[in-house]
């Protein structure tokens, strides 16, 4: 949708920011960014909290704002599909509501919705869609910014209804109608015309029209650049000019972070797959299969479908006849859930026929020695699909090869083929009960990687204590369950389970904040072959966590990481560390911090108010490096470690207060920031080179500067105040504070005038 339709929202962040509610004005702005670009971490906390926040000032249009583009993060990029069409739903009637149907964007919610239907089934609602966009289409003019948008979703419609020719005419009679208005058709709408050419067999002719839109301002302007290549590659590809697809077509890295590329990615590469540039190897297989697992997910039954036999005649190519199988299976059991599988039946027939003509290639070892030909194959240049052919022959009779075949089965995206043989031969064969622990594990994993969470507590049953309870517990664990996995956790401890009990005890204990339990538990293990260092870690978190400083001095002794004190806290000063902090947009903020333990850091820098920590705070993080340290010595001095927060321990109780104005000269800053540092106050300039204000009088521009100063508790805000105002008088230009003015009421007027002289 056009992000001009919004325009009025620039006027409501005015308004909100003079009524005092700043922040809640500069986050509506941000809203569309994080669903373009992707930041759905932040659009999912942010955009259901401006929707609530707007309910409850009252302001229904902006209420719709919020929730469009929150559904928008999740059916644009993300192709969510049946899972997002009741809200979609409710957002067409919210749009209907008697205080929103005069808004401009209102229309949208029909385009939002057709959009989440097409996700889910494309052709299975094109009638349902071409229902609801005509009358929302016939009731604009090309003059109106929701115009392009509908009819894009029409276009897509009619082409998903097997009407092609009426696509492409009905495209090109709404970009001459755009045109007699002086309004330029929109990116989308030339790239869904391409498709539509495309589907009417004129390939020629959507290569001219992709050509044609590349100058079209695209509503997405982030995701036009893949999706161009992605659509520009299959029409190439189509037209057998293999060298110039190849070119156009986006890498893997790229499109693997853009699920609405999916399809048509698979598509190209399987017409691509047989020449030079194209390599179709179990790698590709294996990311395709995760492809169609998340599209089971998100209810895409269409794109899941389509993916399964684009897959399946990729495994026939490199014959691996036993994956094409099963991809025609999982083909037809998804099609029963599409609306409309016309079609369907005849091209798994074609898949399977192609898989039963093809041979699969011969083993290269004796039957009898296959699983020791697998142990001692290349890690790095083996084939996974071939062996699982291969150990197929011994799978559900020789447990050592049912246990290689199974694994590698889920390895590649088939946990449930392998759970399947695991249970025929130990559950179905009465076995279970005196499984080896191994088998166990295996079958366990299998089944909560195939989410067969019923199938898991049936096998249970029949296990004995141990084996059961330890079972139970990983499947709470794997669902986030964490009152049930500690339970189950300790009785499987107290029935003798070991160091893997231990291991989930820990792990649940901590999510429900019991750290003391989570280290105990740990300690008692510590002197066990069975403990790892990644397990002594997790108890000197644990035990960190809930300040138990023993806990941690043992095990950083185990470590080898010297601690110098013998008791109490640990503060020492080990360096500076990276810690990563969630922020309130759903976000993260990388804080520089001094490392002071094995799993303790005091952060360094202040932050901006609203947030949950600052600094003087003292966490605990995780210990595992976030990212490698780099191989270049020169780099290695310069790397600052990051490490994930876990928790804040204790706040250190500071307050920052922000500042903001023309930047001094290097003396009068570095005066500055000594008397600064001289209070033990930590300061921190946010702004960066381009940030430049406005000369009170002659208007040119100057270099500017903001940040945060954070002072301890026991300083008052009216210190602060005399100290920033002492310390910048004689400076050319002055620096405002404007809200420690307003807190502490000292020159109220005097910072206003000085934020709204300078542009702050």
């Amino acid at each position: 949708m056009d992000v001009d339709i919004w325009a009025w929202v620039g006027e409501a962040q005015q308004q909100l920011s003079e009524a005092g509610n700043a922040p809640f004005a500069m986050a509506l702005g941000d809203l569309p960014a994080q669903a373009y670009e992707g930041r759905y971490p932040q659009l999912d906390v942010m955009a259901p909290a401006i929707a609530q926040q707007a309910e409850t000032l009252g302001l229904p249009w902006l209420e719709f704002y919020a929730r469009y583009w929150h559904l928008i993060g999740r059916i644009g990029d993300r192709a969510q599909g049946a899972v997002a069409i009741g809200d979609a739903e409710e957002l067409v009637a919210f749009a209907q509501r008697e205080d929103v149907r005069d808004c401009p964007s209102a229309p949208a919610a029909v385009e939002a919705l057709a959009l989440a239907q097409a996700n889910a089934d494309g052709p299975g609602y094109a009638a349902e869609r071409l229902a609801a966009l005509g009358p929302a289409i016939e009731a604009l003019e090309p003059t109106d910014v929701a115009y392009a948008g509908l009819v894009t979703q029409y276009v897509s419609a009619l082409t998903d209804a097997g009407r092609a020719d009426e696509a492409v005419a009905y495209a090109e009679t709404a970009i001459q109608r755009l045109g007699a208005v002086s309004r330029e058709a929109s990116w989308e709408l030339g790239a869904e015309s391409s498709r539509a050419l495309l589907a009417a067999g004129r390939a020629d002719d959507a290569l001219a029209a992709i050509q044609a839109a590349a100058d079209f301002k695209p509503d997405d302007p982030v995701a036009k650049p893949h999706r161009e290549g992605v659509r520009r590659a299959l029409i190439l590809a189509t037209l057998g000019r293999t060298a110039e697809a190849v070119d156009a077509l986006p890498d893997l890295d790229v499109v693997g972070d853009h699920p609405r590329d999916f399809v048509e990615w698979a598509q190209a590469v399987a017409k691509l797959a047989g020449s030079a540039q194209i390599t179709n190897t179990w790698q590709l297989g294996r990311v395709l299969r995760q492809w169609i697992d998340y599209f089971g997910m998100m209810g895409g039954y269409r794109a899941r479908v389509e993916l399964a036999l684009v897959a399946g005649d990729l495994a026939v190519d490199r014959k691996g006849v036993w994956q094409a199988e099963l991809l025609a299976d999982l083909a037809e059991h998804a099609a029963t859930e599409l609306r409309s599988a016309e079609g369907v039946a005849e091209r798994v027939a074609a898949l399977r026929a192609a898989a039963a003509a093809t041979a699969a290639p011969e083993a290269s070892s004796p039957l009898e020695e296959r699983v020791a030909y697998f142990d001692a194959a290349d890690g790095i240049n083996a084939n996974p699909e071939e062996w699982v052919g291969w150990l197929a022959p011994l799978s559900g009779q020789d447990i050592e090869a049912t246990r290689r075949h199974t694994t590698t089965l889920g390895f590649l995206g088939y946990p449930a083929t392998g759970a399947d043989i695991y249970w025929k031969m130990l559950v179905d064969g009465g076995r279970i009960a005196t499984a080896d622990a191994q088998d166990v594990d295996f079958l366990t994993n299998l089944l909560v990687e195939a989410r067969q969470d019923e199938r898991l507590e049936q096998m249970a049953e029949l296990l004995p204590g141990a084996f059961k309870h330890l079972a139970l517990a990983r499947l709470h664990l794997a669902r986030e369950r964490w009152e049930q996995a500690v339970s189950e956790a300790e009785q499987a401890l107290a029935a003798g389970a070991g160091i893997e009990a231990r291991r989930a005890l820990a792990s649940a204990s901590q999510q429900l904040d019991q750290n003391a339990k989570g280290a105990q538990v740990l300690r008692e293990a510590l002197g066990g072959d069975d403990m790892t260092d990644e397990d002594v870690w997790r108890m000197i978190v644990l035990a960190t966590s809930a300040e138990d400083w023993e806990t941690v001095r043992v095990g950083a002794k185990r470590i080898g990481m010297p601690v110098k004190s013998a008791e109490g806290p640990i503060e020492e000063e080990l360096g500076l560390v990276r810690i990563i902090l969630p922020a309130p947009d759903g976000g993260q903020r990388q804080v520089l911090s001094i490392r002071t333990g094995p799993a303790t850091a005091r952060l360094a820098l202040p932050q901006p108010r609203g947030m949950e920590y600052n600094a003087g705070d003292l966490v605990v993080f995780d210990p595992q490096l976030l990212e490698p340290v780099p191989d270049d010595p020169q780099e290695q001095q310069n790397f600052v470690p990051p490490f994930a927060a876990v928790r804040m321990l204790r706040p250190g109780g500071y307050t920052s207060y922000f500042f903001d104005g023309a930047a001094p000269s290097e003396e009068d800053w570095a005066e500055f920031t000594e008397v600064m540092a001289e209070r033990g106050w930590p300061m921190w300039v946010y702004s960066d080179e381009n940030y430049q204000v406005s000369h009170p009088t002659s208007g040119e521009q100057l270099p500017g500067v903001f940040g945060w100063v954070a002072v301890p508790p026991d300083v008052s805000p009216v210190e602060v105040d005399a100290l920033l105002d002492d310390a910048t008088e004689r400076w050319v230009h002055p620096l405002a504070w404007l809200d420690l003015a307003r807190e502490v009421d000292v020159e109220v007027e005097r910072h206003e005038r000085i934020v709204k002289e300078y542009g702050l």
